[in-house]
């Protein structure tokens, strides 16, 4: 596929707004708006590791592990995946934070003395339906891919086994140095199809009506392996280690859906019990039979009422299945004895 093809086909996948039904068991979507980030030079490790939720140390050639930034009050305001690329390190960030994110990492960048951090020009994400998709990318090596993180390097880029979605369909990631790939136009999906499937995987990411909000634990960012509660002191670690020790978590990630909405819920937006206002849509997709999923961080002692988004209030939220366990959705019963 050439860069003018290329080009073309992203523009038309990011026109499309609404997701398909069934949602796509094979091709691949041109992650668009996001963009790869490259750190170099001798204070990369100590860099990342002082700023990020992830050991460095199991960041290797063949695992790459999702982690997030906070603040000192351990609000998260990146939410990425960590690659190691020789001695450098590659990270992703939505394009609409990009700038902003980039400009408060840089003011730690600065205590390090020849390292740099900068987005990576002719890169870009693709992000794989199903494993015969990436088995183009990867032939027989697709076997080695057996859980999200896993990473191969293939002639076209960093192939990431990623998380499945809640009804098991396999998915990966292309992180693509270069403008050459051996997939088809023919089987290209729109951006809204990938978000869905993020969604299905509750894979939750920022914008700029949610940096900032929310601790990684409520996105569930533990379960998918982007919190490592025994490596050294990063910023806002202390907030982060003290609620998941103590067991303050009060709120979390859950997936919902609706069957007909005549508005699709915005990220920011709440969510109700009745006129009480107890979650925040984080994300959220429309298929093009006009029903609507989204994820949402809501209050644990809500998790039993009946909800509706601020944009539908007269359309009842379901309740749909995450692909992982999250233990602390469902605390035990409290007895007398």
């Amino acid at each position: 596929m050439t860069d003018t093809d290329a080009t073309a086909s992203a523009v038309n996948s990011d026109d499309r707004a609404t997701a398909h039904l069934p949602r796509p068991a094979s091709g691949w979507s041109a992650l668009t708006d996001r963009v790869i980030v490259r750190v170099s030079g001798p204070g990369t490790e100590p860099f990342l590791q002082g700023q990020f939720s992830q050991n460095l140390t199991e960041v290797i050639s063949s695992r790459s592990l999702r982690a997030a930034a906070s603040t000192p009050k351990g609000r998260a305001y990146c939410l990425t995946r960590l690659v190691r690329d020789g001695d450098d390190i590659l990270f992703d960030l939505p394009t609409a934070l990009a700038d902003p994110t980039m400009a408060h990492l840089k003011k730690y960048l600065m205590l390090f003395r020849g390292t740099t951090a900068s987005q990576v020009p002719e890169s870009r994400i693709l992000g794989l339906f199903g494993t015969d998709t990436a088995s183009v990318l990867a032939g027989d090596r697709i076997s080695e891919l057996t859980a999200p993180g896993d990473t191969l390097s293939t002639d076209y880029g960093r192939l990431i086994r990623v998380e499945p979605t809640s009804d098991g369909l396999a998915r990966f990631e292309l992180w693509a140095l270069t403008a050459e790939s051996p997939l088809s136009a023919d089987s290209e999906r729109p951006l809204a199809d990938w978000h869905a499937a993020e969604i299905a995987a509750g894979i939750a990411s920022l914008s700029s009506e949610t940096q900032e909000q929310f601790v990684p634990q409520m996105l569930n960012w533990q379960h998918v392996g982007g919190v490592h509660f025994k490596k050294g002191c990063y910023t806002g670690q202390e907030v982060i280690a003290r609620m998941h020790f103590l067991g303050q978590l009060k709120k979390s990630l859950f997936r919902f859906a609706v069957e007909q909405a005549p508005a699709l819920p915005l990220p920011g937006s709440s969510l109700l019990s009745e006129d009480r206002s107890v979650g925040t849509v984080v994300n959220s997709v429309r298929y093009e039979n006009g029903s609507v999923e989204l994820l949402a961080v809501v209050r644990h002692d809500a998790r039993l009422d009946d909800l509706h988004a601020e944009a539908t209030p007269d359309q009842k939220l379901e309740r749909r299945p995450l692909p992982y366990a999250v233990p602390e959705q469902n605390p035990p019963v409290k007895t007398d004895t």
